[in-house]
Order: C-alpha cells, then sequence, then structure tokens
C-alpha cells in the first residue's frame, strides 16, 4: 500500500548535529519533490545523486531528526534533508581545525 519507511526507534536529538554549518555535503540518492518544495512540480528533481552542497541550516523534525537544509550548487534548490540521505564530501578525520588569525595591537 505504502513504500514510506518509518524510522521510529530513530532518535537523532539525543546527540549533537552530524554535520555543521556550511559543511559540504553529496546526496546519496536523487531527491525529488513530493509536493512540499514550492514552485515545482510533483515529482521534479530537487537534487541529483552525487550532487554537491553546503548545510545552510539545521532544524528538527517530529523532535526525532535533525533536517538539514542544504544548498545545492549545481541545482540552485535548498533543500531539507536528513542525515542517512547525505555523506560528508571531506572525510571526518581529514577535517582540520583552521587557525584564527592573530590579531595585531
Amino acid at each position: 500500500m505504502s513504500n514510506i519507511v518509518r524510522d521510529s526507534d530513530v532518535v537523532e536529538l539525543t546527540a549533537p548535529p552530524f554535520f555543521s554549518f556550511g559543511e559540504k555535503v553529496r546526496a546519496k540518492r536523487t531527491i525529488r519533490n513530493d509536493g512540499t518544495y514550492a514552485g515545482k512540480e510533483i515529482g521534479d528533481i530537487l537534487a541529483k545523486k552525487g550532487e554537491i552542497g553546503y548545510v545552510v541550516s539545521i532544524g528538527t523534525f517530529l523532535q526525532q531528526f535533525y533536517i538539514y537544509g542544504v544548498e545545492f550548487l549545481e541545482s540552485g534548490n535548498r533543500v531539507g534533508m536528513k542525515r542517512k540521505e547525505l555523506d560528508p564530501v571531506n572525510p571526518r578525520d581529514a577535517v582540520e581545525d583552521i587557525p584564527l588569525p592573530e590579531t595585531v595591537s
């Protein structure tokens, strides 16, 4: 009857968000409009599998999931996505802290 997958056992909000603001991410699959994206027809592609974008907002859904607003470069669309739909572009162990510039007095 329905192909909706429910993640009722998953509660991500007990931990900090996996992705950070400005982080470069990649879509794990093609994302189509389910009717909630204004200005596009249902079924239109919003982000292609492998498309690169940046996290521009972090919200929550159903007091259970983080929703990452991702601005995709190729399509120009801003799409809300779950953690399981995204991969970091830079491996986590390769991400280094960038030192702050020294202040001149």
